[in-house]
């Protein structure tokens, strides 16, 4: 990540019943019960109200814009005969004044539809500014909807909630007062009526802990029903009373991908003919200092999604992060999709993110938590993987990957006895190890080379999965207490931070992470800062005594703080006010030294003398300190 003018461095709750299902349907039987966690009164309301819902097909859906000055709109309005559609928003800071803008329409597929004619309606609202009220309608067939709220926040410090896998109706099966929850079409569909609950419930929470939200990043599987009519699911996602003035920017997830009604209900912004599915293919939008770009990686033509990140870059090349979304983890620790199908595309995507110079990549699909250490390819030659359809095209083939370049059939599930199978998937496995671990310390990073990547839990609690047995030596941090979870960014010109959070069983907030920062140094052509500093040599490497270093840094962007509390403490961007030793002793002792930075235990080699410590200069470099 070397190429831009600023560069990233290294300076539910519910029912909860254990079990586990077979490897290849690795969901636990822990979910998030509506009818528990609700309340009495609040889910008694919810299933009185359910039935409206799942036959409201018409609700409207916000997504962000091509830049942060618009806002798109999408909602369907019910074909009258002999009366055209009217995609028209609108918009405006008056409410009783009112700007018209007028988009375009397309009938819905009636086989999603029970047979009856809908038309989809999509319109983008431009000339928006920060931290403004505005107040809109929507037409359908002529009629003007009731006056709803929306207000923009700051484009300068931007504030996103990312979720994954709300996955409206996959909860089915769950048991729910006695009964299964199941998947029927309409309002039959119980399962779909207990994870719309949910997911409201952690929209809600989390938009009252974070009221000046500027968008949601939604990682993918909005809804379950693979390849079939859906709307009750499509109904139940939209129905929070937030998303008629919170704009999201949804990723097609592999639940999503095989209908165009995906299509229909996302207006999304500079949508691309790239990684097309029947639900759709890439897009891209710029928003503050960031450039989102978002994959349909359930298809696995790597060469077009390549094409859509290029052309992405072209449109905001000076943005400050570059942020993609994708819904396979291909960086992930779940079971069973972090080794199996969720890892397909990694020999193909890492050297793509590097070469793009990515900053962080946000995944769904494992319906787990986790953070990967900062990675980049390993400069070695890979093979090229994909997933395929069943045989029917009714679903994907979730027993088998494929080599592209010999056709090569690689079991995902090889039985014990099949030899040629284990060894195949052996080899597939070894050769995902295509990645390189960055040495950063800390939770805080400054202009790290390599790449960020995330897995978000559910955000409704409709499914969870077990955590792999052995962590991955490509994750940092990881996390499965079978409770829905969000997490928030924040994002301005310098820093990107993500904190995590999940919500128990009574509504309480806990972060299950610390907080994760990537901070910017701008580059400059002048030459590096000399530090002066007391240095020991070896067995032919150099130690920099840690308080000199310290002082010399105290007052710019690298500075830290050293102290003692029991043990040498270190804490990034603050200033050093303590004494410096005079004396620079002749020669000192090996040891291996154990230190807090910014809150984490760390052991370096070096050398004391004195009472100091000298540390190597790869110490400082993880503080973002160039010796």
């Amino acid at each position: 990540m070397q190429t831009r003018k600023k560069v990233l461095a290294s300076v539910l709750s519910g029912a909860l019943v254990l079990g586990v299902c077979p490897a290849a349907l690795a969901a636990t039987a822990n979910y998030n019960d509506g009818s528990v966690t609700g309340g009495s009164a609040e889910w008694q309301a919810w299933v009185s109200e359910w039935e409206s819902v799942a036959n409201d097909y018409t609700q409207v859906s916000l997504t962000p814009g091509a830049d942060e000055t618009q806002l798109n709109f999408a909602w369907y309005s019910q074909t009258q005969d002999g009366q055209a559609a009217t995609p028209v928003v609108h918009f405006g800071t008056d409410r009783n004044n009112l700007t018209a803008f007028t988009g375009t329409t397309m009938p819905v597929d009636t086989s999603l539809t029970g047979g009856v004619a809908y038309d989809s309606n999509h319109v983008t609202v431009t000339g928006l500014q920060a931290n403004t009220t505005y107040y809109y309608t929507v037409e359908k067939n002529g009629v003007e909807t009731e006056v709803q709220e929306y207000r923009t926040g700051s484009f300068d410090s931007v504030k996103m909630l990312y979720v994954g896998d709300p996955q409206i109706g996959a909860s089915k099966g769950q048991p729910q007062n006695g009964e299964a929850l199941v998947a029927d079409a309409g309002a039959a569909n119980t399962a779909a009526r207990n994870d719309a609950f949910g997911w409201n419930r952690t929209l809600e929470i989390a938009t009252q802990q974070n009221p000046d939200v500027n968008f949601i990043i939604s990682a993918g599987d909005q809804v379950n029903k693979t390849g079939q009519a859906k709307e009750e699911e499509y109904a139940g996602y939209l129905s929070p009373d937030m998303l008629a003035s919170l704009p999201v920017a949804t990723t097609i997830g592999n639940h999503d991908s095989l209908n165009p009604d995906y299509t229909y209900h996302f207006n999304n912004p500079n949508a691309t003919s790239y990684g097309e599915t029947e639900a759709g293919g890439d897009y891209y939008y710029s928003y503050g200092d960031g450039l989102f770009i978002v994959l349909n990686t359930n298809n696995y033509n790597v060469a077009e999604h390549e094409q859509a990140i290029a052309e992405a870059v072209a449109s905001d090349p000076d943005a400050a992060w570059r942020v993609v979304t994708i819904h396979q983890d291909i960086y992930g620790t779940g079971l069973d999709h972090s080794d199996t199908d969720g890892m397909i595309l990694r020999t193909q995507l890492t050297p793509i993110f590097d070469e793009y110079d990515i900053d962080v990549v946000l995944q769904g699909h494992d319906h787990t938590y986790s953070r990967s250490k900062l990675l980049y390819g390993d400069g070695q030659s890979h093979g090229t993987y994909e997933f395929r359809l069943n045989a029917e095209g009714t679903d994907y083939d979730w027993d088998n990957a494929y080599n592209t370049q010999t056709d090569e059939q690689i079991p995902l599930y090889p039985a014990e006895d099949d030899a040629a199978g284990t060894a195949a998937h052996d080899a597939f496995l070894a050769d995902n190890s295509c990645y390189t671990i960055e040495d950063t310390t800390g939770s805080t990073v400054v202009n790290p080379q390599g790449t960020l990547y995330m897995t978000a839990n559910s955000a409704s609690g409709s499914k969870f999965y077990e955590l792999i047995a052995t962590q991955q030596d490509y994750i940092a941090q990881r996390s499965q207490n079978w409770l829905p979870s969000y997490s928030v960014i924040e994002m301005d010109s310098d820093s990107f931070a993500i904190t995590t959070y999940q919500i128990t069983a009574g509504g309480a907030v806990e972060m299950i992470d610390d907080t994760f920062t990537i901070q910017k140094a701008a580059q400059t052509d002048e030459p590096q800062q000399t530090v002066d500093a007391a240095t020991l040599t070896v067995d032919g490497e150099t130690y920099y005594r840690l308080r000199d270093v310290a002082a010399a840094v105290s007052g710019t962007d690298s500075q830290f703080n050293v102290a003692w509390n029991g043990g040498v403490v270190v804490t990034t961007g603050a200033a050093y006010t303590d004494a410096v030793p005079s004396a620079a002793p002749a020669s000192g002792t090996s040891v291996s030294l154990t230190l807090t930075v910014d809150g984490e235990s760390v052991t370096e080699d070096a050398v004391l003398a004195n009472g100091n410590y000298y540390l190597p200069a790869s110490f400082y470099a993880g503080l973002g300190v160039e010796l």
